[in-house]
């Protein structure tokens, strides 16, 4: 029984309850990670142990989108001991990755406190690589991040603890706890530096397939940096504009090696690394309007120029649903996913088209039923029932949704 039910289909909900991991699965996959970490040795087992918490945090945050405090509590305690273990372990001291995953737990338990401490000491025993290094640049982004998700507004966003952290990692020098308000000079050299960073990295031409891949990362991540710094210090338009120059950079990077070279490394590489920019993008978007008034085109036409580049990107494709459901109007988003299941063999626009109708359902029932309790409405709303139909219909004649055990559920659950 340990094989069969190790599928988890959280986007069914059965009654009330979401439908999580089952037991057997869960500890089939607890002892593959045990056995496999007595197999492994040195960078293999540190890449493990990235595995594993990453494993852990995805359960925590089920944990918090199903409001299971209990539930959330007694994975926050095994989480936190693996975390500690992991760290203990000699090889790992210095490993940033697993510090930055470790402190990002410690966040989403909401541990603000102590996760900040984390991160303080993690950039602390960091060194002094600032912008040159990759899991530097990394953890100070994650960092600021979650900063600026504290804040409720804009203004006065230039005092912040998130302007400090990504100043400091500029300056090359140790890293210094936040203290206050950073110094206006600081500012202007540290935007200055950004500013040479980024045009060293766009004109500059790898020499090997691993510099490339390490370059690309380091790029993703100090595009993130320097755009996240450009809106708390100027605003939006600034860190737009940033990601808007890498985007066009690295399309035109991706297109020249594509001519150069055939099927060569980039394919896998650049579009990675355009992509990763371009969901740093639309999330600054959605954040930005969340905290003030800004207008919905401009996300709106970035998530639809980035999925139909990336159609199996589920990130794009949830904050896409999230934005057509404020719009009253169906049929632009209808025509969207019409046109970009006829251009790919990806499964996801199917399931996302599927959950959109899915939800427009709801809407329309929970509308129509709002005053009279659980009473079902005397006018059933047949035609969403019929498309809805009409796309599990499509979808499962896909050549990739024949073989979709998850897709053949949904359309006997809607069935039911």
């Amino acid at each position: 029984s340990g094989f069969n039910s190790i599928g988890h289909m959280d986007t069914m909900s059965r009654g009330r309850h979401q439908i999580g991991h089952y037991r057997e699965g869960e500890e089939f996959i607890q002892n593959v990670f045990h056995v496999l970490s007595q197999i492994f040795t040195g960078k293999e087992k540190s890449n493990l142990a990235i595995c594993w918490l990453q494993y852990e945090i995805f359960k925590v945050i089920q944990c918090l989108q199903a409001k299971k405090k209990k539930k959330l509590k007694a994975q926050g305690r095994k989480s936190k001991k693996l975390a500690k273990n992991f760290l203990k372990a000699p090889d790992n001291r210095n490993n940033l990755s697993l510090w930055k995953l470790y402190a990002y737990l410690e966040w989403l338990l909401g541990n603000t406190d102590d996760s900040r401490k984390v991160f303080d000491t993690a950039l602390g025993t960091a060194g002094t690589g600032g912008l040159k290094s990759a899991q530097l640049c990394s953890l100070s982004l994650l960092y600021a991040q979650l900063e600026v998700e504290l804040l409720e507004s804009t203004e006065g966003a230039v005092m912040s603890r998130a302007v400090h952290i990504l100043t400091k990692l500029t300056e090359n020098g140790p890293y210094v706890p936040y203290s206050g308000q950073v110094p206006p000079v600081n500012v202007l050299k540290a935007r200055k530096t950004y500013e040479h960073a980024l045009q060293d990295y766009l004109s500059k031409t790898p020499v090997s397939d691993q510099d490339q891949v390490n370059d690309t990362d380091q790029l993703v991540n100090l595009v993130g940096c320097y755009a996240l710094f450009q809106y708390l210090t100027v605003g939006i338009d600034a860190a737009v504009l940033i990601y808007t120059q890498a985007s066009e950079k690295l399309k035109v990077s991706g297109s020249q090696k594509c001519e150069n070279t055939g099927e060569n490394f980039s394919i896998l590489n650049f579009p990675t690394a355009l992509e990763a920019v371009t969901l740093l993008h639309t999330n600054l978007l959605r954040f930005h309007m969340k905290i003030s008034v800004y207008p919905l085109n401009p996300l709106r036409e970035a998530l639809t120029e980035a999925l139909k580049r990336y159609p199996s990107n589920q990130s794009l494709w949830r904050s896409y649903i999230h934005i057509q459901r404020k719009s009253h109007s169906a049929s632009k988003a209808r025509r969207f996913f019409d046109s970009v299941t006829r251009s790919t063999n990806s499964l996801e626009p199917w399931l996302f088209a599927i959950q959109a109708e899915q939800m427009r359902k709801k809407l329309a029932e929970e509308v129509q039923r709002a005053d009279v309790g659980e009473i079902h409405c005397t006018i059933p709303e047949t035609g969403l029932t019929n498309r809805i139909v009409a796309l599990f219909e499509h979808a499962v004649q896909s050549e990739n949704g024949t073989h979709c055990p998850l897709l053949w559920r949904m359309y006997l659950n809607f069935m039911v």
